[in-house]
Order: structure tokens, then C-alpha cells, then sequence
């Protein structure tokens, strides 16, 4: 459940729709009934995200610029022109801020694959992403159990 939940934050077109919140909810539970540990719920939630994020990397890669003329991005263009903004300010960096903006996080990863960024860079940069991406979530995990007890 947790690497589904955190793939579909991210995922391309997906993540606008499902929020960050259901994972921190779900792992919170898991987490504070004794049911998971961190050491198993950080490592699902970091695979999840990064296959979402590579997924949208290739999307982005695959079909680029085609991309920004079908009717789903036609309606998210105030996102998408957010994303890109991003990117050309940031460079391979917004790949690390992408992944903690909640607003951007599905869009980032195909933005940076249309941008042409080599392949090995990108999965080099989303592993450290990722890394941060969970410490942070093992951070508020811990943080409101704490709170609850």
C-alpha cells in the first residue's frame, strides 16, 4: 500500500489529484499501531517514488513537446508554466525542489524529461531527491506520534 500511495502522489497527470496527505496518513497508522517500522515503511515509500518519477521523466522523454497540445495539459497549463519556470530557474536542482513542492511534484520529473537531461544525471539527482524526500516523511512520522502519545 505504501509504495502504491506514494507512487500515485508523484505520478505523471495522477499525482494533481491524489495528495501527499493520504501517504502521511497511512504510514502515520501503520507506524503509531505497531503494524510497520520505519525502516520498512521509508524504503516502500522511496521505491514508489521513484519509479513515479522516473515514469514521468520517460513520459516526458518519450513524447516531449507533443505533450503541451492534448486537452490534459491544455487544462493544467498554469501548473505546467509553474513547473517550467521551475526548471529553467533551477536547473537539475528543481529535480530536489520538485519533489518536496507538493503543487509540482508530478510535473517536474516530465519537464525534466523533456528539457533533454541525460538519463544517468537525472537518476542520480531524483535518488537524492528521494532520500531527501523520505527523510522528511520519516521526520513527520515520528513528529506526530509523538504528538498523539
Amino acid at each position: 500500500m505504501i509504495p502504491a500511495l506514494a507512487f500515485l502522489e508523484a505520478c505523471p497527470g495522477i499525482g494533481l489529484f491524489v495528495s501527499g496527505v493520504i501517504l502521511l496518513t497511512v504510514s502515520t497508522l501503520l507506524y503509531t499501531e505497531q503494524l510497520a517500522t520505519l525502516s520498512q515503511i521509508l524504503p516502500l515509500a522511496f521505491g514508489g517514488a521513484c519509479l513515479s518519477d522516473h515514469l514521468g521523466f520517460y513520459v516526458g522523454r518519450w513524447f516531449g513537446p507533443k505533450l503541451h497540445q492534448t486537452a490534459f495539459a491544455q487544462k493544467r497549463m498554469s501548473e505546467i508554466a509553474k513547473s517550467e519556470a521551475f526548471i529553467l530557474k533551477y536547473g537539475t536542482l528543481s529535480i530536489i525542489g520538485g519533489r518536496l513542492i507538493p503543487a509540482v511534484r508530478s510535473l517536474i520529473p516530465m519537464m525534466i524529461g523533456i528539457s533533454g537531461t541525460s538519463r544517468l544525471k537525472f537518476s542520480l539527482v531524483d535518488f537524492v531527491a528521494c532520500a531527501v524526500w523520505i527523510t522528511g516523511l520519516g521526520l513527520l512520522i515520528v513528529g506526530i506520534e509523538s504528538l498523539m502519545s
